[in-house]
């Protein structure tokens, strides 16, 4: 059984991407995907949230 962790990043950066994911799979975590809240007035995103999984013992 696989569980989830949605990790929620409020500033989207390459520095803080990295960081979290670099955090998470230290802790045992697979990337498995990444989305981006965008608005239309701004061409960065401005929220990012980054899933992972494990594997439930």
């Amino acid at each position: 059984m696989l569980k989830y962790k949605v990790v929620e990043i409020s500033t989207v950066s390459e520095d803080i991407l990295e960081e979290t994911l670099n955090e998470w799979t230290q802790k045992g975590w697979t990337f498995d995907g990444m989305h981006f809240a965008m608005r239309e007035s701004q061409k960065r995103p401005s929220m990012a949230f980054v899933i992972f999984t494990q594997e439930k013992a």
